[in-house]
């Protein structure tokens, strides 16, 4: 079963489940701000569940890679979509600062608490 490595915790998962659906579920802070009440619910349409991720997930799909594509978002950086990422490895994940998460600085780190 991969591992999951975000905000001081590691959880396992089922290969292939949704990444969103394994960090709310465990209790780990996804969304910034107000984005915590005003958000797509996993749709892929809002963009505010951005993050970094170190090890296998899926491919980006089409809503990843449109959402990311338009402001505040840049498909120049190395983030992703939790909601529409599915986990097949042990990974590390990362989610910086600002509303949609893509600010330059960390909120937590895969070590932090």
């Amino acid at each position: 079963m991969p591992k999951v490595t975000a905000q001081g915790k590691t959880v396992e998962c089922e290969s292939g489940a949704n990444l969103r659906k394994v960090l709310l579920k465990n209790g780990i802070d996804l969304y910034n701000g107000q984005s915590k009440l005003i958000n797509c619910r996993g749709i892929g349409s809002c963009g505010t569940c951005a993050v970094r991720i170190e090890g296998p997930v899926s491919v980006v799909n089409w809503r990843d890679r449109a959402r990311r594509s338009f402001p505040p978002h840049s498909s120049e950086r190395d983030l992703r979509l939790a909601c529409q990422t599915q986990v097949l490895g042990d990974i590390r994940v990362t989610k910086y600062t600002k509303f949609w998460g893509q600010g330059a600085e960390s909120v937590w780190t895969p070590e932090d608490a």
